[in-house]
């Protein structure tokens, strides 16, 4: 299965007096602006998924619906206590383990240090490796077979910066190769990007 990795887009600060809990802090309008942004990129990029799994969090939910929109998956959302904050990234490995097997490609929303912490045990194993999302980033990880361990290849890691620079250009069918500096790449969805790959 392809597995990605998206935080939430820029929410208000957490020291903000409004929102007394966490859960509940919204994107910001330039936030939502930019997630919005990225999202056109991950559709120029021919990237789909068979379903979202986001953290229940107000930011996250957010952050989805904006990737689900621009994607046109209509409902293929989900949601689990495991990715929030303070969630247990094994319990979640778990979850997803009983997800439909049909489901080969499912995109996680959800924070950080969460995120990089959970790809870099699938990457790396429980000594972990180096990774960080920003907000807005994305990776891919490919798995043959799911669990909390090693498991998985990083295929690319994604800044938002480099996925907005993509939101301009036409989108690209799943599959259909194309030419990217001196290196000829399949679609973000088959796997045939190495993690090496720029944009």
């Amino acid at each position: 299965m392809n597995l990605y990795f998206l935080r939430h887009a820029v929410a208000v600060d957490r020291a903000s007096p409004d929102y007394v809990e966490d859960s509940q802090r919204p994107l910001t309008p330039d936030g939502r602006q930019k997630m919005e942004r990225v999202a056109r990129g991950m559709k120029a990029l021919g990237l789909s998924f068979d379903w979202i799994l986001s953290s229940p969090s107000l930011r996250a939910v957010a952050t989805a619906e904006i990737v689900a929109k621009a994607l046109e998956l209509g409902r293929k959302m989900k949601f689990s206590e495991y990715l929030a904050p303070e969630g247990d990234p094994e319990r979640l490995v778990e979850q997803i383990g009983r997800m439909d097997g049909s489901r080969k490609r499912l995109l996680v929303v959800g924070h950080e240090p969460y995120l990089s912490g959970l790809a870099g045990t699938l990457i790396g194993g429980h000594g972990g490796v180096g990774l960080q999302l920003k907000k807005g980033g994305l990776c891919k990880l490919a798995i043959a077979k799911l669990k909390f361990g090693r498991c998985a290849e990083l295929k690319w890691l994604l800044t938002p910066r480099q996925l907005s620079l993509l939101a301009d250009r036409p989108r690209r069918p799943p599959g259909k190769q194309r030419m990217t500096g001196a290196r000829m790449t399949r679609g973000a969805n088959d796997g045939a990007m190495g993690s090496s790959q720029s944009f």
